[in-house]
């Protein structure tokens, strides 16, 4: 019944497979990622106390004055004074070990945070203790429960093993 020439068949065909690379690509489009701009695989510098020497140095780039000091690094280190030291060790890094275990005053930041957390939880309890939930039912009162234990002992209730097993009638206190 349905009879479709070689000729029509391929342009359906020919038809698909170009919207499906059509589609694709603009899918494939439409999900741009951002790349990021440092380069992974290139050395690089990080003050760490776990990593002692970094992969290059601290400062790339010197000034003429920092290059005429590392010319005068390959020479004796017994004609350098000491500020030519500090500033060699600073081309090549940015912080002392000294320097990288200062402790941070983040721990404070941490606590007052945590502390009006609490603050805030606190004033939302006492807020629903006030005006969400209803009054105590009055079986907490110390005087309902006195009643009600007297209820139960003039009842005899489990006079076997529970209650009122626990209690001297003859005496009228507990055994």
């Amino acid at each position: 019944m349905l009879h479709l020439t070689t000729g029509r068949l391929g342009s359906l065909l020919a038809r698909r497979v170009t919207a499906a690379l059509s589609s694709s690509s603009v899918r494939m489009a439409s999900h741009s990622h951002e790349v990021s701009q440092t380069d992974m695989s290139q050395p690089m510098y990080v003050d760490r106390l776990d990593i002692p020497l970094p992969d290059k140095p601290y400062k790339d780039n010197l000034s003429a004055e920092e290059q005429s000091l590392k010319k005068k690094e390959e020479g004796p280190w017994s004609q350098l004074t000491k500020e030519e030291k500090i500033a060699l060790y600073r081309m090549m890094f940015c912080q002392t070990f000294p320097e990288m275990k200062q402790p941070s005053d983040e721990w404070k930041t941490v606590v007052g945070v945590a502390l009006i957390f609490l603050g805030i939880s606190g004033l939302v309890v006492w807020w629903q203790k006030v005006f969400v939930y209803p009054k105590t039912p009055r079986t907490f009162d110390e005087e309902w429960q006195a009643k009600q234990l007297k209820r139960m002992l003039d009842m005899r209730a489990n006079p076997v093993e529970g209650f009122s097993a626990k209690w001297d009638y003859e005496k009228g206190q507990w055994k």
